[in-house]
């Protein structure tokens, strides 16, 4: 699937000017409230027009305001996840997810439901237990699944989904999530996920478009935009290092895992995971000490050789330090008293020293 996004659009002193281009996968738009993601993801689900702009998947032009080409919302089949489920109140989880399938029947889709699709997604979703329930005994997790199961069974060519998590609390989202990343891994359809979270952004996306003031500021892999200078100068407290891994080995008594990362070790807290697993990692910079020598006595279980790669000052008395360990880079914030102290400069040997509670999957 390649989708082509160009819009250009006005609302009152807001001027939206973005476009980007993605191969499948996951594509979120990230950035703060008011960057203009949202404006973007309506104008690819044909809920609103941009003044200028076109849109295109797989050829297929959808919008092209040269030629007054605009193809209505119901003929575009994309499946669309709103902060809120949006479910029929009158209608039962079963009844919900059914709806999906009549409507792709509707305009014109292989139904899913009928290709036996039905079952898979219940499944996919961990929902089977709620299909005879109404909407008003689940929780917004819950109604959450059964959304986006229900836009699954429309046959979406692709599936939109605009802050689906933001209306949650936190335990709803850590159960929502792992049910997202099987939606990445097991199906094919291709999604464009808006967050202004970090963590929900480095989890899931293949690649990110970090937008700010109606423009795209970044775009590229999620370790390459999450740790790159224009997003760590607007995100000093999300700011750190973004990496994938290879779970090696899982120590139940202490409910530990050890992650291969490229070319280095980590130990982070369990969180339901086995040998072999793909997990993503963000390393809060402010939670990274530097050391000239290999310290002792600490109770961090993390303490990962390199060599110091940047120094980066902000100008206002702190110092980014981006560490080389192997082909992985650690960043690390502190004082600029303390990088003099230290003796810190390019090329020298040093050790980031990391508290295993400190990291987030």
């Amino acid at each position: 699937m390649t989708l082509i996004v160009e819009a250009k659009h006005r609302l009152g002193a807001f001027e939206l000017d973005a476009g980007f281009t993605a191969e499948g996968g996951v594509t979120a738009l990230f950035g703060r409230s008011g960057s203009g993601k949202t404006s973007l993801i309506r104008m690819i689900a044909g809920l609103s027009r941009p003044d200028h702009g076109r849109l295109v998947i797989d050829g297929d032009v959808l919008v092209d305001t040269r030629s007054r080409t605009f193809v209505p919302k119901h003929r575009r089949r994309f499946g669309y996840v709103f902060q809120e489920a949006r479910l029929f109140p009158h209608l039962s989880v079963h009844q919900n997810l059914k709806y999906g399938g009549w409507f792709a029947g509707r305009h014109g889709a292989a139904s899913a439901a009928a290709a036996g699709e039905y079952d898979r997604v219940v499944d996919l979703l961990g929902i089977d237990h709620l299909l005879d329930r109404r909407p008003s005994h689940l929780s917004g997790g819950e109604k959450q699944r059964v959304a986006i199961g229900r836009a699954l069974l429309s046959s979406p060519r692709l599936l939109l989904m605009d802050e689906p998590l933001a209306a949650l609390d936190e335990e709803r989202k850590a159960e929502i999530l792992p049910y997202l990343e099987r939606l990445r891994d097991e199906t094919e359809t291709p999604i464009v996920y808006v967050s202004h979270s970090v963590q929900e952004v480095a989890r899931l996306a293949d690649r990110v478009v970090m937008m700010r003031d109606g423009k795209v500021a970044a775009l590229g892999a999620p370790s390459d935009v999450l740790s790159s200078t224009s997003f760590l100068a607007g995100e000093r407290r999300e700011a750190g290092a973004f990496l994938s891994g290879r779970v090696e080995t899982v120590d139940h008594a202490h409910r530990l895992v050890t992650v291969k990362l490229s070319s280095s070790f980590i130990t982070l807290p369990n969180v339901e995971s086995e040998p072999g697993k793909i997990v993503r990692l963000h390393i809060p910079e402010r939670d990274v000490m530097v050391a000239t020598r290999r310290p002792e006595g600490l109770s961090a279980l993390n303490i990962l050789e390199g060599r110091i790669a940047a120094l980066e000052p902000d100008g206002e008395g702190m110092m980014r330090v981006r560490i080389a360990c192997g082909t992985d880079t650690i960043l690390s914030r502190i004082t600029s008293l303390s990088s003099e102290r230290l003796g810190l400069q390019p090329d020298l040997a040093v050790f980031a020293v990391v508290k295993t509670v400190a990291l987030e999957r």
